[in-house]
């Protein structure tokens, strides 16, 4: 026996997979401190402003459209 754990037999979909964030089930809930923080990081280096009362959703999806515009996190 290899020793390796059963997990490399769960499908991809179902294991730390990337979930589009319409489909978290949290996503309704308050952006956490964590989002908020790098949001507005992130919105002041792209001279923009954000909303307060994102949900985790469209905070998600606005990190994204933000580190798109701004270049970080790409290689």
């Amino acid at each position: 026996m290899s020793g390796k754990s059963d997990k490399q037999n769960t499908p991809r979909d179902q294991s730390n997979s990337i979930k589009d964030p319409d489909d978290w089930t949290t996503g309704e809930e308050p952006m956490t401190g964590a989002q908020e923080s790098y949001l507005h990081t992130l919105a002041t280096e792209a001279g923009e402003e954000v909303e307060e009362e994102l949900t985790k959703a469209e905070a998600s999806k606005k990190i994204d459209e933000l580190r798109h515009k701004t270049g970080r996190g790409e290689s």
